[in-house]
């Protein structure tokens, strides 16, 4: 890394003004292939259930394992940044994570497979955090939005063809190869870290034993009460009572802690920065627009829309093109644009795409999914780059390693939580539209009597018709509870909006230090 004079004074180890390509493409390999696996996995589950003669419950930890041991660990960044090293963790991490790949491919029963599912979150944990830290460390701060569009395509386009790399795999291949695929990606990955990324020594730190104990312990029992609400009825059981609970305890006693203690796990001063507390909100909400979206779809084109499960992940694929689109577009034109008009103009069409998905049919025809899903992926491509390097302009450098593990550990949370909400009012919607469609349902109903002269055409008995009427009715009701999720994030993205304009404009910040 190049000196930079200040003054008359050079000073070591600040980022050159040149671009580093071969680190930046490096990172950004480490930074997909934990950010593809967080939904890779979700398309072959049903294929390892039978071969691992395992019930629907059990199958589901084989997700829920990696998502709460990358919540748990991922705060850890900073500390073992400062440890181990930078340049050491990155390593160990993405050498960890490739191995344990390879052995969730190669695993014979469930327990193996859910203990390395487990070491495959811890180890992935560090990886996104660590590589948004190198960028912004190795780029000069007028190329911050060309590295954040770099590290955006790597954390955005990852879950988005996660689904389709894996129903391709798993279809003609095996459900062990949504694994395996790592092992290349794991290989280049760690052969450019090696090469081109210099060692950075964080000032060494005090390990902070009851704050990470805390966290650990709110954020565990959070992902389980999300993961495991909607199996048992939510706040009728007792276990999510009790999750609920612990969480929200565990998390109070945890901010009291960093407000108070003297070594916190978390440096309270990133709470006191406007620009990073905006960013982890709007961050928390385009998680939530994420990963939602991404869970509704693909069972709503299957289950009602009757596409066939390799060409529902052609459908989604266009979303993450026009994501890169985006980025590419928001690295170009780098400091000429105030970001916060590039976040809002995101959230604007994020807000236009989910109101049209809100005006989807049962059978909707392909050319909607798509526009919408190019609309959408553009817009959060707007948001998330301008997003990130805006809520990290006004960090100090020994801000950015906790920062950064914040801001992804907000981001995954606004998905797990998103998930949770839109499937749960997706069922209370599904009933309740149900037994009001039902309501309508009398022998003087035109459409009724429609249905019934249909059956009797088809030489069914009356009991054959009214079980086809209800399922025309279920359908509608299911169809409608979609959309009705779909409405909903049209308006959380809208409520988000104000909170863009209490976000301060990083380029003329920089500009005035610089006169």
């Amino acid at each position: 890394m190049s000196n930079t004079v200040v003054g008359d004074l050079p000073v070591a180890g600040a980022p050159s003004q040149r671009m580093p390509i071969p680190l930046m493409v490096s990172v950004m390999l480490a930074t997909i292939m934990q950010a593809v696996d967080s939904t890779i996995a979700n398309v072959a589950l049903p294929h390892m259930q039978g071969a691992m003669s395992a019930t629907q419950d059990q199958i589901a930890w084989v997700l829920t394992s990696y998502v709460v041991a990358s919540a748990v660990f991922m705060p850890l960044t900073g500390f073992l940044s400062s440890r181990l090293g930078q340049k050491r963790l990155f390593l160990i991490s993405t050498v960890g994570f490739t191995v344990v790949s390879m052995l969730c491919g190669a695993a014979q029963s469930l327990e193996q497979i859910l203990v390395f599912r487990l070491l495959q979150g811890a180890f992935g944990a560090f990886l996104v955090p660590l590589s948004q830290t190198v960028l912004l460390d190795s780029t000069p701060p007028a190329k911050h939005p060309t590295a954040m569009a770099f590290w955006g395509v790597g954390v955005m386009v990852g879950p988005i063809l996660g689904p389709t790399m894996g129903g391709y795999l798993t279809e003609y291949f095996s459900w062990r190869w949504v694994f395996y695929i790592n092992l290349p990606i794991g290989l280049l990955a760690w052969a450019g870290i090696t090469a081109f990324m210099p060692e950075k020594n964080s000032p060494r730190r005090r390990f902070d034993v009851l704050g990470f104990a805390l966290l650990s312990i709110s954020l565990a029992t959070l992902q389980l009460m999300l993961d495991r609400g909607e199996s048992q009825g939510w706040f009728d059981s007792t276990e999510i009572i009790f999750e609920a609970l612990v969480a929200g305890l565990c998390l109070y006693m945890f901010i009291v802690h960093m407000m108070t203690g003297r070594s916190p796990y978390l440096d309270p001063s990133l709470f006191r920065d406007r620009n990073y507390c905006g960013g982890l909100t709007v961050g928390f909400v385009a998680g939530v627009i994420l990963m939602a979206t991404m869970a509704l779809l693909p069972p709503y084109l299957q289950h009602l829309g009757g596409y066939p499960v390799l060409d529902v992940g052609l459908l989604l694929a266009p979303r993450g093109l026009g994501t890169m689109a985006a980025m590419v577009l928001v690295g170009k034109l780098g400091t000429r644009v105030d970001p916060r008009h590039e976040i809002l103009l995101g959230l604007a069409l994020i807000a236009y795409s989910l109101y049209e998905m809100s005006l989807f049919v049962t059978h909707v025809p392909e050319r909607l999914v798509l526009v919408t899903g190019v609309i959408q992926g553009f817009g959060l491509g707007l948001v998330m780059v301008p997003l990130s390097a805006t809520s990290f302009s006004t960090l100090t450098p020994a801000q950015r390693e906790d920062g950064t593990s914040l801001y992804s550990l907000v981001r995954n949370l606004g998905g797990s939580i998103g998930i949770s909400l839109t499937t749960a009012a997706l069922l209370r919607n599904g009933q309740a539209n149900h037994a009001q469609f039902s309501e309508h349902i009398t022998p003087f109903n035109p459409a009724f009597q429609q249905a019934l002269t249909e059956s009797a055409a088809l030489h069914m008995n009356p009991e054959q018709g009214l079980v086809l009427v209800n399922q025309m009715v279920n359908e509608q009701a299911m169809t409608l509870a979609y959309l009705q999720d779909f409405r909903l994030m049209m308006w959380m993205t809208l409520l988000a909006m104000p909170i863009v304009f209490l976000l301060q404009n990083p380029h003329r910040k920089r500009g005035r230090r610089l006169a």
